[in-house]
C-alpha cells in the first residue's frame, strides 16, 4: 500500500455511502491518531482498536438519519507531493465549518490546536 493515510479516508468514504455502521481499518499509530480527531470533533461516534498481533481500527460511523455527518474528506499532502504549511498559512476549511488535520513536531492535531500553540507542520487532510 503507497499511501495509508488515503487508504483509510477512501475507506471511511465508502463505509458512509454504504450507510454501514463501522468501518474496519489497519492500524498505525497515525491513523488512529486521526480517529481520535474525528471521534473528538464529533464527526464519528466511537473509536476502538482490536486485535493482538495485527491490529485494527474499528470506527463506528455517524449519521443524521440516511445522511453522513462527514459530508466530505480530502487528502491534502500525498507521498509524490508532499504539503507543509507554517503556523500563519494554516488554512481554514470551508470557512470554519471543517477541520484541517496536520502532522505536527508535537503529534497528529487539527488546525486550529496548531495555530494555538503556534507550530506547522504537514498537511494530511480536510475534513467537513
Amino acid at each position: 500500500m503507497i499511501d495509508p493515510i488515503s487508504d483509510m479516508l477512501t475507506r471511511i468514504r465508502n463505509a458512509q455511502r454504504a450507510l454501514l455502521p463501522t468501518v474496519d481499518i489497519p492500524h498505525s499509530r497515525t491513523k488512529e491518531s486521526i480517529a481520535q480527531i474525528l471521534k473528538r470533533e464529533g464527526y464519528i461516534a466511537d473509536v476502538s482498536v482490536d486485535g493482538k498481533e495485527i491490529k485494527t481500527i474499528r470506527l463506528k460511523l455517524k449519521y443524521q438519519g440516511r445522511k453522513s455527518v462527514i459530508e466530505g474528506l480530502q487528502r491534502v499532502s500525498r507521498p509524490g507531493l508532499r504539503r507543509y504549511v507554517g503556523a500563519r498559512e494554516i488554512p481554514r476549511v470551508r470557512g470554519g465549518l471543517g477541520i484541517a488535520v496536520l502532522s505536527t513536531p508535537e503529534g497528529v492535531m487539527t488546525g486550529t490546536q496548531a495555530r494555538k500553540k503556534n507550530i506547522g507542520g504537514e498537511l494530511l487532510c480536510y475534513v467537513w
